[in-house]
């Protein structure tokens, strides 16, 4: 039975903060979370019948769990590696939809069970590899591509297509197609070199810290979107170019020193949250080799500590993109740990940051976020010297403000908050307090104002006069 969250650490991540043991406490949970799943969905597998779970497939995904204890065994002093790569992000999405499809209530899909159950194949690879030990594996590549965590993708014909895979002495080799083989050399920490153009390499991002961990830049991955994308933020999926990795790069490498400027805080839940990014196509796509205009990012609760985002337009961008999103992120992982409310689902509540009305859940994600993104904007605000830079940071401080100081009142307000919510919903008050308490140019407060009225007005006209919650 879960414990209770001790008062002080629901009011300081009310406050959009959290400290290092509040964040290790989000995060052990989903891992264990996470283990859990992948019980699941050895157990269902174990128990389906063949109408639903290919004893093939059966077989092949024993067989793959078995490598990855192997891998665990061989190496204890690298069994870390095997379990980071178990707790990926965007391994989730792969258990729960093998777990749906091995359970669910519909029609058995014994062919894309045998899909989805085969993807853990890749990974036990991976596993092996990193912890060198050898090993003879049959992998399946689908939709012309076979994706190994940490390591890179060879492409292969369309369909579906068996490729061998052989691992000793620190090489890899691939053979699909025939007698075409490919040999792959991991390099130390992230990524694998081969002279084949049929070979892509993993990318990673530099530790947003010393002696912190590389981030992942994942465009590989298979499941690193929904397959049916419910969310308006979500574009499509993206494989980047050297020119596009270059500009990620660029951005990445100025968003820490960005991030500082909120506080310790905000490098730290980033540190402690944030395990891989996911490239999204910029919304309304963009010119060949330039960087595209606008931007969107989004979380998913299945891929805990994955941002998915496109192509940031400099350091500000990329650290405010990482100030919104860890907030879903802790906000998320909070609601799975205890519950925050009991409202139902049905889209009425006014956000001035929406056209649309949105449910009582999406209202406290989107205050949540933007009071943390009015408290990091007035921060950079601050560090900055006079100039646009700071004039632009003053306009997006008291925007969120005002935006969040229109919609608070309602989550506060709502009876269905439990005695969690409440306490939360408690500390976010107390931030929003201090903010009001600051001085803001009086141009730049008029104008939030005047935008915040008129998005209200806007919206009280598509309802049909309805007046907001």
């Amino acid at each position: 039975m879960t414990q209770p969250i001790p008062h002080h650490v629901l009011y300081e991540l009310g406050c959009t903060e959290g400290s290092p043991a509040t964040l290790r406490l989000l995060a052990r949970d989903q891992d264990r979370r996470r283990l859990l799943l992948l019980r699941a969905v050895l157990d269902a597998a174990e128990a389906a019948g063949a109408d639903r779970c290919p004893p093939a497939a059966r077989r092949g995904l024993a067989e793959s769990w078995a490598l990855l204890e192997a891998a665990e065994r061989a190496a204890p002093d690298r069994g870390a590696t095997v379990r980071s790569l178990l707790l990926a992000p965007l391994v989730g999405p792969w258990a729960e939809r093998a777990l749906a499809l091995l359970t669910g209530a519909g029609p058995p899909d014994p062919a894309a069970t045998a899909r989805a159950l085969a993807h853990l194949a890749p990974l036990a690879a991976a596993a092996a590899v990193r912890t060198g030990l050898p090993f003879r594996l049959r992998l399946t590549a689908t939709g012309g591509t076979l994706a190994l965590p940490t390591l890179g993708a060879l492409r292969t014909g369309p369909g579906t297509v068996p490729v061998d895979a052989h691992h000793s002495g620190g090489r890899l080799v691939l053979r699909a197609d025939g007698p075409r083989t490919v040999t792959v050399r991991p390099q130390r920490g992230y990524g694998a070199w081969a002279a084949s153009p049929a070979w892509r390499a993993a990318h990673a991002l530099p530790p947003l810290v010393p002696g912190g961990h590389p981030v992942p830049l994942d465009d590989l991955d298979p499941y690193r979107v929904p397959h049916h994308p419910d969310q308006p933020g979500f574009t499509g999926i993206t494989d980047l170019d050297d020119l596009a990795r270059k500009r990620w790069g660029a951005a990445w490498s100025g968003a820490a020193a960005a991030l500082g400027h909120g506080g310790p805080h905000r490098i730290g839940e980033a540190v402690t949250l944030l395990r891989c990014v996911v490239p999204l196509a910029p919304p309304g796509g963009g010119a060949a080799g330039e960087p595209p205009e606008g931007s969107c990012s989004g979380t998913r609760r299945e891929a805990f500590g994955a941002v998915l985002s496109s192509e940031p337009p400099d350091a500000t961008g990329f650290a405010e993109t990482l100030v919104h999103e860890t907030q879903h992120v802790k906000l998320a992982a909070l609601a799975a740990l205890t519950p925050l409310h009991h409202a139902d689902a049905a889209p009425r509540h006014f956000a001035p940051w929406r056209p649309d009305p949105r449910p009582f859940d999406g209202l406290w994600h989107g205050v949540y976020s933007h009071l943390a993104l009015a408290d990091w904007w007035l921060h950079h605000a601050r560090a900055l010297p006079p100039g646009p830079g700071r004039e632009r940071a003053w306009a997006e401080h008291a925007r969120r403000r005002e935006q969040v100081g229109a919609a608070l009142p309602v989550l506060v307000g709502s009876a269905a908050l439990t005695p969690a919510g409440r306490t939360v919903a408690e500390g976010m008050v107390t931030a929003y307090t201090r903010l009001t308490q600051t001085e803001v140019p009086a141009d730049h407060l008029a104008r939030a104002v005047a935008y915040v009225a008129t998005t209200r007005a806007l919206w009280l006209q598509r309802q049909g006069g309805t007046h907001p919650s």
